[in-house]
């Protein structure tokens, strides 16, 4: 199991690295990017809880995304203490020209997976996620019961 994870997570880091590549951005910074876009103007709470970050992660990449000229941020008219941030011209340009986060050979043989497969699969992805974030989750736990699964 632990090794089933780790080939992930190289994974999803060579594909983080060819994305960064293309469009200068992290995966991390895309992902705020997005959720700005998709909440429109929006408070950083909300990005957030959007993009499944700390709030102090989101507002670092704020900063950086703002000094790029992708997002600009400005107090709400109604409650000076509130932040609003939106996506710019430019960072909709980045995000049209950011490629998948997903190698399209994952994507095409995802999709090619009958319905109640990909379910299920989403399902165990989310379990596994989970359980991840468990406080006092170990590698060495991981191997332990990795052992007894055989």
């Amino acid at each position: 199991m632990f090794k089933a994870i780790r080939r992930i997570v190289r994974s999803i880091d060579l594909r983080s690295r060819e994305v960064s590549r293309a469009v200068g951005l992290t995966i991390p910074q895309i992902v705020v990017l997005q959720a700005a876009q998709d909440l429109g103007q929006v408070t950083t709470r909300a990005i957030s809880e959007a993009s499944d970050l700390s709030a102090a992660t989101v507002v670092t990449i704020l900063d950086k995304l703002e000094a790029k000229g992708l997002v600009e941020r400005y107090r709400s008219a109604d409650d000076r203490r509130i932040v609003h941030t939106r996506v710019t011209e430019r960072g909709q340009e980045v995000l049209g020209s950011a490629p998948p986060m997903l190698h399209d050979d994952f994507r095409e043989r995802f999709a090619a997976l009958p319905e109640d497969e990909r379910r299920d699969l989403l399902a165990a992805m989310r379990r596994v996620a989970d359980m991840m974030d468990t406080k006092g989750f170990d590698a060495a736990s991981m191997l332990v019961v990795e052992e007894k699964l055989g």
